[in-house]
């Protein structure tokens, strides 16, 4: 992790809170917010994940507000490595459908606001979620599990501001904000994917508008010629594509940029929120929809039956700690070592086909492949001892034969 810059603190005897930053609206009211509600000292923190905006700019910003402090860290070889990576393997996809970036984004930012806090020894936390949202839920229980002496502030949940209440308090309070022309929706991205909801998106019988989407284009617009990439992985891990080695984070904007071109990754789903509620999102995740895809046909080669269809159960449970906050819990930690444990030989390519909104699967190898042809071929070859099978059916049919005599008239 980088910090890209940090100011000097400034002398007070006020405890201190650090806030999670990121140079909008919410986050720049909630710094005066905190001093005159709270009497402390605000230390901003911007924590990059791959999301757009200017981090310098973003510190600048706090500094100017009033914050004593302020820090931007890139964390996202960070987030790619230790977050991205294990999902993942996982195959983790909320609800069989979504590859959840925020999800996993947010105990890392917990992470990091931990460690400066500790640092500057500072009492709070606070981060400008809603009352309505899971975020806020990842926040509190992320950050009490790795330090239950933090207290948090939320300014979201106890004020009651509009945001053209909050424009106005920014003036009242000189707070230097960018105001722009309000955005039909709500949107979050990192390096593993897009959020986009509210607006006409809340209504689930409409068709998303394409103003909706940035990551990807129409597939009817996407290129009239297919496009095949292959993905090379080792230990479930991918390292290169089309045989060019790269680092976490350069492969994942790399495919994002090959599939989203080919209007692959657009989730449309009605999703259970661990609040209770259930919203509508809208998603894009290119890469992830086709990493995904691709370790998951790697698996299959490779991983025996039975631990194959253990790992399913296994990956549903895992997704659902991600998404509900609970990245660092002890089962979440269980689950690792387990997964971790399969993907020992999933070591091989994968070559994916790009075509009008699809990705498919259509060639995958592996020294390691449980697929022997010579088994599995009907043709000249055939090693498959054919008289083994009369008395194998028998065997397998034998306690079916058994209640057929017994129980069934």
């Amino acid at each position: 992790m980088a910090v890209k810059k940090a100011s000097a603190s400034k002398s007070s005897k006020r405890d201190k809170v650090v806030l999670a930053y990121s140079g909008g609206l919410d986050t720049s009211v909630a710094i005066r917010w905190l001093q005159d509600n709270y009497n402390l000292d605000v230390i901003a923190v911007s924590v990059d994940v791959g999301q757009p905006g200017d981090m310098e700019e973003n510190i600048e910003r706090a500094r100017n507000i009033g914050a004593v402090n302020a820090y931007a860290l890139d964390a996202q070889e960070e987030f790619a490595n230790d977050y991205v990576w294990p999902c993942l393997k996982a195959n983790a996809m909320y609800m069989q459908t979504y590859p959840m970036a925020t999800s996993v984004a947010r105990p890392l930012i917990a992470k990091l606001l931990v460690d400066v806090a500790k640092k500057e020894g500072a009492k709070f936390i606070a981060h400008g979620c809603t009352a309505k949202g899971n975020d806020q839920v990842r926040f509190d229980v992320s950050i009490n599990a790795l330090d239950p002496n933090l207290k948090i502030i939320a300014p979201m949940r106890e004020w009651v501001m509009t945001r053209e209440d909050e424009i106005e308090y920014a003036k009242e309070h000189d707070i230097p904000i960018k105001v722009k022309k309000a955005c039909p929706y709500s949107t979050d991205e990192n390096l593993w994917g897009r959020s986009c909801e509210c607006g006409i998106l809340e209504d689930a019988w409409v068709e998303p508008p394409e103003d909706a989407f940035e990551w990807t284009v129409s597939p009817a617009k996407a290129p009239a010629e297919a496009q095949y990439v292959v993905v090379k992985f080792d230990k479930g891990v991918p390292v290169a594509i089309d045989g060019k080695k790269m680092d976490a984070v350069k492969l994942i904007k790399k495919m994002n940029e090959i599939a989203g071109k080919h209007g692959v990754g657009r989730i449309d789903q009605i999703e259970d929120r661990l609040v209770g509620i259930k919203s509508r999102e809208i998603y894009e995740a290119p890469a992830a929809i086709a990493l995904i895809a691709a370790h998951k046909d790697l698996e299959k080669m490779v991983l025996t039956k039975d631990v194959a269809n253990y790992k399913r159960l296994v990956e549903q449970r895992y997704a659902e700690l991600c998404y509900d906050g609970l990245w660092f819990s002890p089962l979440k930690e269980a689950l690792d070592a387990f997964i971790e444990k399969t993907q020992e030989f999933v070591t091989g390519e994968v070559r994916l086909k790009f075509f009008k909104g699809s990705c498919t699967v259509v060639g995958r190898k592996s020294s390691y492949s449980l697929y022997d042809h010579g088994l599995a071929t009907y043709a000249e070859g055939d090693k498959f001892d054919h008289t083994s099978a009369k008395g194998f059916i028998y065997v397998w049919g034998l306690p079916l034969r058994s209640v057929a005599k017994k129980q069934k008239k």
